[in-house]
């Protein structure tokens, strides 16, 4: 009785034992120290204790936070750093400082965003840090062009647009702190920054004889030497690789440290300016990031860059132009990329990334003059276009255009021109061999083989890749504005 009474003593006591030890596991298993907290986050865990992050705490908040500003930064730099590539490139392929290049071809056109395929430009940056106040002449002709700052604002129109009104005339641009010059018979624009942008598209439905005879007398030198003007004004670019398109990891990075070193800082950017310190982009420091701060900014760079393709091929700020199409206005920046309460962050990001510069022209709003384009990315089951599936566009009659219309298809990749076998990337009213319907519109016809008994209509595209057009109207009329006259969505064809 006494030896059972003794095992039955034992067994309760090791089940209390155990009992015991698995409640004090139940009861201290999601607790922690006294004072300790663990919220849950989208980045994982953080503890606190005592409402203080914990050194690892603080370590991944930190690098959150550069990761998420890194991000803005990459979206906050775009116009900069596109404008900054030019630069690069022009000074890579030996041009001069504000030399003019003529861009004529399909392949000099490659290394330009969204390029126009039917008109040549003339273009070059200019660093007024370099070469003090720059004096730009343009002759009496048919073109229409801007002047940009670093940032790819509008400083002026050119020619048709411009305070020259297509009767050519002299432009005297100066940048931050130089003395403006107390001269007659200039048009003269004080730039907020050093570097700028000019150029020009020739307009002349004869390209051929445009080039002969305007690009001689388009001319760009520093003020200073406007008693001995330089020769060498106007340069065709050849057969170079040459690009301006944003560059990707390290290089962007480098680019925008670039910018930041050189230019001045405004108000609008100043708490950019306090986010970039702990990215090692500090202006008056070189450019020296540390380890963790290049992986930051190299993961940055991609989700950055992916966040602007969805910002430029979705638009969630800009309705569809015509109601139930796709087709949306493409460029959704003002030119001084400013709305009544806010700087517009992502217009301008979408367009800057999607395409290079921007005048008034460009969104012109009188009858006959200047342009507008139109941008979508889907057909008319709201598919993303696809380069191995053919699609046709249904253009009505009477386009409302002056000048002449055009539509273009770009790679979604590099937002340059569709590369394929016969470089037929272009539609427009100026080519000859367009065939009109009998009631005068159009049909042009989109896919990677020729369709039959359409060829003279049609755009190549190349199978495995995206692409987007852009259809352009040259002196837009009233039925553009008021939206009487209006493009139905690319629709797929058999």
């Amino acid at each position: 009785m006494k030896h059972k009474t003794k095992i039955t003593a034992l067994l309760f006591t090791a089940i209390a034992a155990i009992s015991s030890d698995g409640f004090a596991q139940q009861v201290q298993a999601p607790k922690t120290a006294a004072g300790t907290k663990i919220v849950d986050t989208r980045i994982g865990k953080i503890t606190l204790e005592n409402g203080t992050p914990t050194k690892e705490s603080v370590d991944k908040l930190y690098n959150e936070m550069d990761f998420q500003r890194a991000c803005q930064a990459y979206i906050w730099g775009i116009p900069a750093v596109a404008l900054s590539q030019f630069k690069k490139a022009s000074n890579d392929i030996k041009v001069s400082n504000g030399q003019f290049i003529i861009f004529a071809t399909f392949e000099s056109k490659l290394g330009i965003i969204t390029p126009n395929y039917t008109t040549p430009y003339v273009a070059t940056v200019a660093d007024l840090e370099k070469s003090g106040p720059v004096v730009i002449e343009l002759p009496k002709g048919l073109m229409a062009g801007m002047a940009l700052d670093a940032w790819q604002r509008v400083l002026t129109d050119l020619g048709a647009i411009g305070p020259d009104k297509g009767e050519g005339g002299k432009y005297l641009f100066v940048g931050p702190g130089q003395t403006v010059p107390k001269v007659e018979g200039y048009h003269v624009i004080q730039s907020p920054t050093f570097n700028i942008f000019y150029g020009v598209r020739l307009l002349d439905a004869d390209e051929k004889k445009a080039i002969a005879e305007l690009t001689p007398l388009i001319k760009s030198y520093p003020y200073s030497e406007r008693n001995n003007i330089p020769k060498e004004q106007t340069e065709p670019l050849g057969e170079v690789k040459w690009s301006q398109i944003q560059p990707h990891g390290m290089e962007y990075w480098e680019r925008l440290a670039d910018v930041v070193q050189q230019e001045p800082v405004e108000e609008r950017d100043r708490f950019f300016m306090a986010q970039l310190r702990f990215l090692g982009i500090e202006k008056g420091k070189p450019f020296n990031p540390t380890a963790e701060q290049k992986q930051i900014l190299l993961e940055a760079e991609k989700v950055g860059e992916l966040m602007v393709e969805a910002n430029s091929s979705d638009k969630r700020f800009a309705p569809s132009y015509w109601s139930g199409t796709s087709w949306k206005d493409a460029v959704v920046s003002d030119v001084n990329q400013r709305s009544e309460n806010y700087e517009q962050l992502d217009e301008r990001s979408s367009w800057a990334y999607e395409a290079f510069t921007i005048s008034r022209g460009m969104k012109s709003t009188t009858p006959g003059f200047g342009q507008r384009y139109m941008v979508t990315y889907t057909d008319k089951g709201g598919d993303l276009l696809d380069g191995g599936k053919n699609y046709v566009l249904h253009v009505p009659s009477n386009p409302p255009a002056t000048q002449f219309w055009s539509v273009t298809a770009y790679d979604e990749t590099t937002r340059s021109f569709v590369v394929s076998a016969t470089k037929k990337t272009d539609l427009s009213s100026r080519r000859k061999s367009v065939v009109t319907n009998a009631d005068g519109s159009v049909d042009v016809y989109f896919g990677p083989t020729e369709p039959k008994g359409h060829e003279n209509n049609w755009v190549q595209t190349v199978a495995g890749k995206g692409w987007f057009p852009y259809f352009r109207f040259y002196g837009p009329t009233e039925a553009v504005f008021n939206k009487s006259w209006q493009l139905k969505d690319i629709e797929k064809v058999k």
